[in-house]
């Protein structure tokens, strides 16, 4: 990483603190100003009540008559006043909190991180645990940027998929790229949905009450039946009324209530629960207008992406709209005098049950189109911001594997996305062939694990779509699979060797499916679970195993015996890490060497503890 890519996001980040403080002063004023309207306007109501009183008690009208007006005038103003101050000490408060989330995805800050969301991964995921995909201090958590469930879930799943289809990752990458200056376009969505809402988007869930309150009977005819009820009842009642003409308009009417008694709950059915269809709606509003009316730069991949919203004859804003007017003519009924009169007029309740049945349906075909899009476009905007507040990570290069013998992968400088960058220490490493193997020997300490840590989540935000933390990377298309966190389970009675062994036949059958991508494997601390002896012999086994194999991948170590392996096949390398004693204590510079490690620490960190060591 250049030192000028550094110097880019220290000041990035420096510019986020001061718009913190600079909202921080602003919210402060906004909130003094807030308190002296509401003195102002308690003071002008006492003030005008007092005023309007004594002129009453003088018998003066015209006074009181003044006063009143001019203190009604001034409430009103300071009233209208407090409002507008009150909406910008909201839009202040929230652009304040987006600003402060910046800071913190920048510094790493997980205590001042929006909450986790999302669950934790499932413990047979091939990788998704062991890198930290998801969590309360997971890769997911620190790009999340989504306002929707079902945008926090897609870019969930780009980050666990374990079948990476490079057709759809390049097209992610290059939405992602124009995405990334686009910072006005981000916020700006962001702000709208938080004007409205401050819980997400859920669209699925609206569906879902969508498809429930779908009628079994149709409407239609009773619609129809009690509007031509209703018609010649009325008319037979105005002949009767004007022309004394005999009619028949008490036994329609008679027959009108009936059938509309008697159908009455249908009606209501399709018309429940607006309160929760409005502030879906509201949300859907406030994030699809806004791709609506964007302005969108010609033939760019954003506008072409966003055409569903944009070009589309049912746009969004059409369509919620006409379910807002429906709602709106159905409430009015809401007043019993008005709902009374309409509904003896007509078959109110009924038409607006019929129209909101049939919006409704319209709306059940479009939701899922319209929310598969701003899924993507959402998963994409996190990976741009992620990308945006790390201007020194790059956009890896993919290589399409013409067969299992040609594949690549090669970082440059590759650090870890979850460790801040001033204690961050980057290592290049590469494979060229098949069955290329690093064994990783080293001190305790020494940096092995995040080293294959640093692999491993690379290689996922690549097939996400997203930047890696490298100065450049290199990569054919592979599965991902770790062994680094084993647990023993008590509940399923597995010990923590034969949680290891599972884990690590599941690999070897993964690699041996040629039906597949190859395989890019990391494990650490390879049969850590059991004695030297055994240890060492089912370590050899595997590697061997491995080595045999079309996949590539990491094993570290602390058993110096299979450094050895590397004489026996010309695909396996060895690499290490290595510390110091520096005044009486351990340095670690976590920088990967070639070779077998030299040093070993675990006596020395004994005896640096105070506990008895024979040397």
């Amino acid at each position: 990483m250049s030192v000028v890519e550094k110097a880019q996001q220290l000041k990035r980040l420096k510019a986020l603190q001061r718009q913190v403080e600079k909202l921080s002063s602003r919210i402060e004023t906004l909130v003094e100003k807030n308190n002296a309207l509401s003195r102002y306007r308690l003071l002008t109501f006492f003030g005008t009540l007092i005023w309007t009183s004594a002129g009453l008690l003088l018998k003066d009208d015209l006074i009181s008559i003044l006063v009143f007006a001019m203190g009604a005038m001034v409430f009103i103003a300071l009233a209208y006043a407090d409002f507008m101050t009150k909406a910008s000490l909201k839009r202040h408060r929230i652009w304040l909190k987006h600003k402060q989330h910046q800071v913190a995805r920048i510094k790493i800050d997980w205590k001042n991180l929006p909450e986790h969301t999302e669950g934790a991964a499932d413990t047979e995921h091939p990788f998704a645990n062991d890198l930290d995909i998801v969590g309360p201090h997971s890769l997911f958590r620190l790009i999340d940027t989504t306002t929707s469930k079902d945008g926090g879930h897609r870019l969930k799943g780009w980050l666990t998929t374990t079948a990476p289809i490079i057709k759809n990752v390049r097209a992610r990458q290059s939405l992602i790229k124009e995405l990334v200056p686009l910072t006005r376009f981000r916020n700006r969505l962001a702000l709208s949905f938080a004007l409205v809402s401050s819980e997400k988007l859920d669209g699925k869930g609206l569906l879902r009450w969508l498809e429930k309150q779908q009628l079994k009977k149709s409407l239609k005819p009773i619609v129809w039946l009690l509007s031509i009820i209703a018609f010649f009842s009325w008319l037979s009642y105005l002949l009767y009324l004007f022309n004394d003409i005999p009619g028949y308009w008490g036994a329609g009417a008679a027959a009108y209530f009936i059938i509309y008694l008697f159908n009455s709950s249908t009606a209501s059915r399709a018309l429940t629960d607006s309160v929760f269809m409005d502030d879906e709606l509201k949300k859907l509003k406030a994030l699809f207008t806004f791709l609506e009316s964007y302005k969108y730069q010609k033939k760019s991949t954003l506008a072409e992406f966003c055409r569903p919203f944009w070009q589309d004859e049912n746009r969004p804003s059409k369509e919620i709209k006409k379910i807002k007017v429906v709602a709106t003519l159905a409430g009015l009924a809401g007043n019993p005098v008005l709902g009374l009169i309409l509904n003896i007029v007509c078959p109110w309740n009924f038409y607006c049950a019929a129209l909101m049945v049939k919006y409704k349906k319209e709306l059940m075909g479009l939701l899922p189109v319209w929310m598969n899009q701003f899924s993507k476009l959402e998963a994409c905007l996190s990976l741009a911001n992620f990308r945006y507040i790390n201007p020194h990570f790059a956009f890896p290069e993919f290589k399409e594997n013409a067969n299992r013998q040609d594949m690549v992968f090669s970082g440059v400088e590759l650090g870890h996305p979850l460790i801040p960058q001033k204690d961050s220490v980057p290592n290049s490493f590469s494979c060229s062939q098949q069955g290329d193997i690093a064994v990783i020997t080293g001190s305790n300490m020494a940096g092995k694990s995040t080293f294959l840590k640093s692999l491993g989540i690379n290689l996922v935000l690549a097939y996400a779509g997203g930047p890696v933390c490298a100065t450049g990377m290199q990569t054919s298309l592979f599965r991902l699979y770790t062994s680094i966190k084993i647990n023993d389970s008590v509940t399923d009675g597995f010990s923590f060797f034969y949680a290891e062994v599972r884990r690590l036949k599941r690999l070897l059958d993964g690699i041996r499916d040629r039906k597949q991508a190859p395989l890019f494997f990391l494990i650490d601390e390879i049969f850590r679970g059991t004695n030297n002896k055994e240890r060492l012999i089912g370590s050899r086994s595997i590697i061997r195993a491995l080595a045999d194999e079309t996949g590539i991948g990491a094993i570290s170590t602390h058993d110096l015996e299979l450094i050895k392996l590397a004489d026996d096949f010309e695909n396996i390398r060895n690499f290490h890490f290595r510390e110091d004693v520096v005044e009486g204590k351990m340095v670690f510079d976590y920088v990967l060497r070639k070779g077998p490690c030299p040093t070993t620490n675990a006596l020395t960190i004994m005896a640096m503890e105070g506990l008895p060591v024979d040397v």
